[in-house]
């Protein structure tokens, strides 16, 4: 599988209207291309005095019918229209020779559109960050066609996630399920708007966990998506990965593909990464990150042979850094950690969804193993400004 997605491009899901942009972003780097067709590219949530939407599953001569999640789930996923300032540049070779440099012109309009998911009656809307991102106007049309003016709350460029608002009551809205229960081979369900076809549903199984296909261009990113074979298409992004009771469970955010559409590789943030980031953008504008201060690599049978490693389990700890929380908790380089909190890690995209569901000044324990021995440790976690 690995082998399969490194000669596959990986597309952020954000549809073009007029004209649309798609970034084609690989493990080295990243180019943009336009086209004039339609292109690929807390607070408890659950908490209202709406009913949520949490439709059954039933089954029929042993078959999944997906119906019920289907008719219920379309209702809280709404389509994101974004307006964007664009400059056109005089491409006169004769202009350039003499002025040095294109001429400006007045600046013209691009709209661009993907999808978002109710999470509160009040109005409150998960997307991805790559969907607003520098949008002039922001617009959402929901299943009935209503159309609100929407309000950024706030972004996490760090998981390509954004929390919208909306001025109305009484909304149709999704609740939060678990993630981390999801199993590989389970049914799920993407509920989006791909190339401006609103309310449009399809079915996958959970193709893997915690992938990390880097994509998010950060220093602090933070990379587990839920992988499906559920199909996405250019305007998915934002919308709502649904497990078969209806509860959302991830948000869509990119395919893997050499051709710009679907071609059997979705991805989407898991709600426990969702849930944290919508918390601390409701409570504090920007999220609050507790950070360990470790460099961490995973572990290859290269690495367990020339480190003479007794494990292939777990992360490697290149470096420590000096006064950060692993420091102070006894982390050192060679390290290799193998649990937090009881949860056993075995990817550094595993360990960063851990840790970042913390904030600054939470404590987590650390299970790892040193010159062959298993030790545990508890660790602070420190802000960013602590560590600098």
């Amino acid at each position: 599988m690995k082998n399969v997605l490194k000669f596959l491009a990986i597309i952020l899901l954000a549809a073009g209207v007029s004209v649309g942009t798609t970034y084609f972003v690989n493990r080295k780097s990243s180019s943009a291309t336009t086209s004039s067709q339609l292109v690929q590219y807390s607070g408890n949530m659950t908490s209202s005095s709406a009913a949520p939407i949490t439709p059954s599953v039933s089954s029929v001569s042993g078959n999944f019918d997906f119906t019920h999640a289907a008719e219920k789930t379309v209702n809280a996923v709404v389509h994101v229209k974004t307006t964007y300032n664009i400059r056109q540049q005089s491409a006169d070779p004769f202009l350039e020779f003499f002025f040095g440099r294109p001429l400006q012109q007045e600046p013209r309009y691009q709209q661009a559109s993907g999808s978002g998911v109710i999470i509160s009656q009040d109005g409150y809307i998960v997307t991805n960050n790559h969907v607003i991102a520098k949008a002039r106007d922001i617009q959402v049309v929901l299943n009935d066609k209503r159309t609100y003016s929407a309000s950024l709350v706030g972004t996490d460029p760090n998981t390509d996630i954004a929390l919208l608002k909306i001025e109305e009551t009484n909304l149709p809205w999704m609740e939060f399920g678990n993630s981390d229960s999801l199993r590989v081979g389970e049914w799920v369900l993407a509920v989006g708007n791909p190339f401006n076809l609103t309310s449009t549903v399809t079915a996958g199984i959970v193709s893997a966990k915690a992938r990390n296909i880097n994509i998010i261009d950060s220093d602090m990113k933070i990379e587990s998506f839920i992988q499906t074979d559920a199909a996405v298409n250019p305007g998915n992004s934002g919308g709502a990965l649904v497990n078969t009771r209806g509860k959302l469970v991830g948000i869509n955010t990119a395919i893997a593909s050499q051709t710009g559409s679907y071609t059997g590789y979705s991805f989407a943030v898991p709600i426990t990464i969702v849930n944290k980031v919508v918390s601390d953008l409701k409570m504090y504008g920007t999220v609050q990150r507790g950070l360990m201060g470790i460099q961490i690599a995973d572990i290859t049978d290269e690495m367990k042979k020339t480190l003479n490693l007794t494990t292939m389990q777990g992360v490697y700890v290149g470096n420590v850094i000096q006064g950060s929380a692993a420091a102070k908790a006894g982390l050192q380089i060679g390290d290799v950690i193998i649990a937090i909190d009881g949860r056993s890690i075995s990817s550094t995209a595993e360990l960063q969804e851990t840790v970042g569901r913390h904030r600054p000044g939470d404590t987590i324990q650390v299970q790892y193993i040193r010159n062959g021995q298993t030790n545990v440790t508890i660790l602070q976690l420190q802000a960013l400004k602590q560590q600098i």
